[in-house]
This record gives C-alpha cells, sequence and structure tokens, in this order.
C-alpha cells in the first residue's frame, strides 16, 4: 500500500518518470515495480521506470546475496529505460559490476557512484574530488559502458559539473536494436 500511495503522489505531482533505486532488495524493489505496473493500469498511463540497485562490496552482490546478474534478470520484467548501479561504492569498485550489466542489459545502462568510499575526516564525507570522479566516468564512457552517469553520496554541484564535462564528448553505449524493437512493440 505504502508504495503505491508514494507512487500516486509522484505521478499526482507531476513527474515525468519513476525512479526505483538503491536497491538491495530485490523483493522490496518487485513490490515497488508491482505498485508502479498496478497504478499505471488503474490510470490508463505509461510513465517511464529506471531502475538502480547497490552492491554492497567486493563480493559483487546486493545486500540481499544476489549477484549483478541476478539482480538483472528478476527485475528485467519491468522493461526499465534504464537500468544500473548506484551507491556503496566509487566508480572504482563499480566499474566490474558495470561491465557485467553492460554485457548482458538490453537496455540503457546507469552508474551515479559515490564520490569513493565513506571518509568521516573528509570535508564531504568521501574522498574522491570531482576531478577523480569525473575522469573514472569518462573511462566509463569512452569504453561504451554506459548511457546515463551521475553522482551518489558525497559527489556535489562541482561533481556533477566535472561529470558533465568529461562525458559529453562521448556517445552513449550503444542498445540492442532487437530491445527497442521489443519495447515499441510492448507499446503499441
Amino acid at each position: 500500500i505504502a508504495y503505491k500511495q508514494q507512487v500516486e503522489a509522484l505521478i499526482d505531482g507531476g513527474v515525468d518518470l519513476l525512479l526505483v533505486e538503491t536497491i538491495f532488495d530485490t523483493l522490496n524493489a518487485k513490490a515497488a515495480l508491482f505498485a508502479i505496473e498496478e497504478v499505471k493500469e488503474e490510470r490508463n498511463i505509461d510513465i517511464p521506470i529506471m531502475v538502480s540497485g547497490t552492491i554492497t562490496d567486493a563480493s559483487g552482490r546486493t545486500l540481499s546475496g544476489q549477484t549483478v546478474e541476478a539482480f538483472w534478470n528478476s527485475l528485467r520484467h519491468a522493461r526499465p529505460i534504464t537500468f544500473g548501479l548506484n551507491c556503496a561504492l566509487g566508480a572504482t569498485l563499480m566499474k566490474p559490476y558495470i561491465v557485467e550489466l553492460s554485457k548482458i542489459c538490453d537496455t540503457a545502462i546507469s552508474c551515479y557512484p559515490n564520490a569513493g568510499l565513506p571518509n568521516p575526516m573528509s570535508d564531504t564525507g568521501f574522498d574522491e574530488t570531482p576531478e577523480i570522479t569525473s575522469r573514472l566516468l569518462e573511462e566509463f564512457s569512452r569504453e561504451g559502458i554506459v548511457n546515463l552517469v551521475g553522482g551518489c553520496c558525497g559527489t556535489t554541484p562541482e561533481h556533477i559539473a566535472a561529470i558533465v564535462q568529461a562525458v559529453a564528448k562521448y556517445p552513449p553505449r550503444a542498445i540492442d536494436s532487437r530491445w527497442k524493437a521489443y519495447r515499441q512493440a510492448s507499446h503499441d
């Protein structure tokens, strides 16, 4: 009920899309996605969905123990316009999991890492400067493994400005044309 109320309020407020993010438990994500689908059907609307999970450590698993591949396969039925990772890790530690998603996902890949790992002694609570984070995300863009990038914990407006400047010269990751046709057919 709570997810449905949140979805209704967001739609009533005029949002352009819905983002289910910082997912560490797929069952909760499925509940949120179910609520979204329920509201979409009741209101006869189609609103884009984005999904972003959280890998909690170097094991490459969500807090509830799913691998990145299992996470994708558990939620792909929602046909999100983006699927990716955010929070918990900085870009360096997140990269192997973004690479894995870029190989298996047939939709756009999002990546918005923390500004490194938490450090309570740092002014922002994180060590990475805008230059470091933007350089790392530029590498992701240059390698063609992402479509949407940004920042999560510890990133500042300066981080985001540096990221924009660093990635602007690269095209987004190519998305399989079969997926585009499937998405189009499912909305006709």
